[in-house]
C-alpha cells in the first residue's frame, strides 16, 4: 500500500543503508589499523587480554636487557678469572724452579712472581663492566640478575633470578686489598722464605687457590650458561605471545578486504533501493498535480 504520510519502503532501504553504512565503517577500521579489537569496545574480554599480555611482554623486553648486562658482567669476570688462573699457574712454575736455588737465583725469580703478583691483582680490579666488578668488591652478595617474568593464574606477579655467590667468586677487595682466597698468594716472597720447607709450603697455598679459583670460574661458567639459555627463551616467548596477541586481535586482511569490497557494492544498492522507494511517494504527489 502506497501512502504520503508513510513510506515503509524508504523506512527499510534506509534502515538497510544505516546497517551497511555501520559495517563498512567496522570494516575499514579493521583496514586502517590491522586489528579487528582495537579498543576494549570492540571485544572488552580479547582487548583486555591482549592489553596484559602487550604488557608483559614489554616487561619481558627489560628483563632481556638485565640479562645482557648480566651476561656482560659474568663474561667479563670469568675472563678476567681465566687470566688470573693463568697467572697463579705461571707462578706455580716459578716456585718449582725457585725449589733448591740459591739467594741471587731466588731474587731475581721472586722479580718474575712479583711482576705476576701485580697483575694478578690488576686483572681482577679491572674486571669492571658497566660499573660493576664481581672479583674486587666489597659487596657481600650474593649478584642477582633478573632472568625472567613471571604472572601467575591469579594475577601476581614474581621476578626470576640467577644468583652468584661472591663469596666464592671475590678476590680483592675493592680498594684492593687481598681476599683469604688470594691473600698467601699475594704474601709469596721466596727472596726472604726460600728454604725448601717455604718453597712446599706456598706451593701447597697455590693448589688451593687453584681449586677455589676453578670453583669459581665454574660458578660463573654456569651462570654464564644459564643466561644464554634464558635469553633465547625469553625471546622464543615473546615471539610466542606476540603471536598469541595476533591470534585475538589481528584482522585478518584477505577477509576484511574482501568483505568492504562486498559492502561497499551492498552500500550501492541500498542507495538506489532508497532512492527507488523515495520515487514512491513522488509518484503519488504527481497524481495531485494532475
Amino acid at each position: 500500500m502506497s501512502s504520503i504520510m508513510t513510506n515503509a519502503a524508504a523506512l527499510t532501504a534506509l534502515q538497510s543503508l544505516s546497517a551497511t553504512n555501520k559495517a563498512l565503517q567496522v570494516a575499514q577500521g579493521r583496514i586502517s589499523t590491522g586489528y579487528r579489537v582495537a579498543e576494549a569496545s570492540d571485544n572488552a574480554a580479547y582487548w583486555s587480554i591482549a592489553t596484559t599480555m602487550r604488557s608483559d611482554n614489554g616487561a619481558n623486553s627489560s628483563v632481556q636487557d638485565a640479562l645482557g648486562l648480566g651476561a656482560g658482567k659474568v663474561d667479563t669476570a670469568y675472563t678476567a678469572l681465566k687470566d688470573v688462573i693463568g697467572v697463579v699457574d705461571d707462578i706455580k712454575q716459578k716456585l718449582i724452579t725457585a725449589r733448591g736455588q740459591g739467594l741471587d737465583t731466588r731474587k731475581q725469580i721472586q722479580g718474575e712472581i712479583a711482576t705476576l703478583q701485580v697483575h694478578l691483582r690488576s686483572a681482577a680490579i679491572g674486571a669492571s663492566y658497566a660499573g660493576s666488578n664481581m672479583l674486587a668488591t666489597d659487596d657481600p652478595g650474593p649478584v642477582e640478575i633478573v632472568s625472567s617474568y613471571n604472572r601467575a593464574a591469579n594475577g601476581t606477579v614474581t621476578l626470576g633470578k640467577i644468583s652468584i655467590d661472591l663469596a666464592n667468586v671475590t678476590l680483592f677487595a675493592a680498594n684492593g686489598t687481598a681476599k683469604p682466597i688470594t691473600a698467601d698468594i699475594m704474601a709469596i716472597n721466596v727472596e726472604t722464605n726460600g728454604t725448601d720447607a717455604d718453597i712446599d709450603g706456598f706451593l701447597t697455598d697455590i693448589e688451593a687457590a687453584l681449586t677455589g679459583f676453578t670453583l669459581a670460574a665454574s660458578e660463573l661458567g654456569a651462570a654464564k650458561s644459564h643466561i644464554d639459555l634464558q635469553k633465547d627463551f625469553v625471546s622464543k616467548l615473546m615471539d610466542s605471545i606476540d603471536r598469541g596477541v595476533g591470534q585475538l586481535v589481528d584482522a585478518d586482511m584477505n577477509k576484511e578486504s574482501t568483505r568492504l569490497q562486498a559492502l561497499q557494492v551492498q552500500q550501492q544498492l541500498g542507495i538506489q533501493a532508497l532512492s527507488i522507494a523515495n520515487s514512491n511517494s513522488q509518484s503519488i504527489l504527481a497524481l495531485f498535480k494532475s
